[in-house]
C-alpha cells in the first residue's frame, strides 16, 4: 500500500513547565531561528525522497520578524506554516488532511524538533516500512549528535524523531503521547542501520545532553550534506580519552538518570517525571556553578 510522510515540527508552541522557562530567555527564539535555518531546514531539502507536507507550528503571537523570515524560509523549502495557540489532535487532524491534497492509503507522521536534521533517507526509509499493526510506532534507533567540533555516534531506541503509522481515514500521530511513551499505546518497531538523525547540543536545549562515542564524520557526510563539513576527525588522543575515560562517566550519569526517570515515571506518573527533569538540570546548573 502507498504511503505518505508528514513531517510534524513545534516551532515556539506556547508550552508549560519547564519548556516555558526555557523560552521565555532573552533571545531564545532568534537563537533557535538561527539553528532551524543552519541544520533543520537544509536537512528537509536534501531528502533524497520529498516529505509529502511538512506541517510548522508557529505562536500566534509570533514576531514580525519571525514572520518575515517564514516566508523567506518557504521560498527554499515547501512547508505549511501554521499559526496557533494549542493544537488538540482534532485540529491536527484537520490540518494534516487540508495539507494533502492526494491522499495514498496509509499516513506516517515523524516529529522534527526545530534545531535537529535528518539524514538525507530519512523519508525513504520510513515510507519502506510496512506492517499489518495500525497504528504503529516506528524509530529509527542511530543517530549523531553534534556538540562544537565534536561528533558522537548514538544509539537510542525511543528518540524524539518518532514516528506513527496509521490509516488515514482514523490517524494517530507522532504527537499522541510523548515520544518515549509511544509504545504505551501501539505496538513499535525499531529500526537500525545508518544514522538517521542528528542532534545539536548548543546549551539551550531543553533536554539533549552528549550520549555515544566520538567518531569521525567523513562516513557520515553524505547523510548529512553540509551539516557536519566543518567538524574535523578526532585525533587518536581524543578517542582515547572519549572511551575509557570521558565516556565512561557519561554512561554511568546517563544510567542514573534513566533509572531515576524510569521510576519517577512509574510511581507518578508524568507530573513526577517532569519533576526530576527539573531537579537534574537545577542540580546541572549548581555543580557547574558552584558558589
Amino acid at each position: 500500500m502507498s504511503t505518505d510522510v508528514v513531517l510534524l515540527t513545534r516551532f515556539n508552541l506556547p508550552s508549560g513547565g519547564e519548556e516555558s522557562l526555557i523560552r521565555a530567555k532573552e533571545g531564545w527564539l532568534r537563537h533557535r531561528a538561527e539553528l532551524f535555518g543552519r541544520y533543520t531546514l537544509p536537512s528537509v531539502a536534501a531528502q533524497r525522497t520529498a516529505p509529502t507536507a511538512w506541517l510548522i507550528y508557529f505562536d500566534v503571537a509570533s514576531p514580525q520578524w519571525l514572520r518575515d523570515r517564514v516566508d523567506a524560509w518557504r521560498s527554499e523549502v515547501r512547508f505549511t506554516p501554521l499559526y496557533r495557540t494549542t493544537v488538540p489532535a482534532s485540529d491536527q487532524v484537520n490540518d494534516l488532511r487540508e495539507a494533502v491534497s492526494y491522499k495514498s492509503e496509509l499516513l506516517i507522521t515523524a516529529n522534527l524538533d526545530n534545531d535537529d536534521s535528518i539524514a538525507s533517507d530519512f523519508v525513504e526509509r520510513l515510507a519502506d516500512v510496512s506492517t499489518p499493526d495500525l497504528p504503529h510506532g516506528i524509530y529509527l534507533a542511530s543517530g549523531l549528535i553534534r556538540t562544537n567540533d565534536r561528533l558522537y555516534l548514538h544509539h537510542d531506541p525511543l528518540n524524539a524523531f518518532v514516528a506513527v503509522l496509521d490509516r488515514w481515514d482514523r490517524p494517530r500521530t507522532c504527537w499522541a503521547d510523548w515520544h518515549n511513551l509511544i509504545g504505551r499505546m501501539m505496538p513499535v518497531t525499531t529500526l537500525a542501520g545508518d544514522p538517521a538523525w542528528l542532534q545539536v547540543v548548543h546549551g539551550r536545549n531543553v533536554s539533549n545532553r552528549v550520549h555515544g562515542r566520538i567518531v569521525s564524520p567523513l562516513p557520515y557526510r553524505d547523510l548529512f550534506p553540509g551539516l557536519i563539513e566543518d567538524v574535523p576527525p578526532p585525533s587518536k588522543t581524543a578517542m582515547f580519552e572519549d572511551r575509557y575515560l570521558r565516556g565512561t562517566g557519561r554512561a554511568l550519569r546517563e544510567a542514573i538518570r534513566s533509572g531515576v526517570k524510569a521510576a519517577a515515571l512509574r510511581l507518578g506518573g508524568k507530573d513526577a517525571l517532569a519533576l526530576a527533569k527539573v531537579t537534574f538540570r537545577h542540580l546541572r546548573t549548581v555543580f557547574r556553578n558552584p558558589a
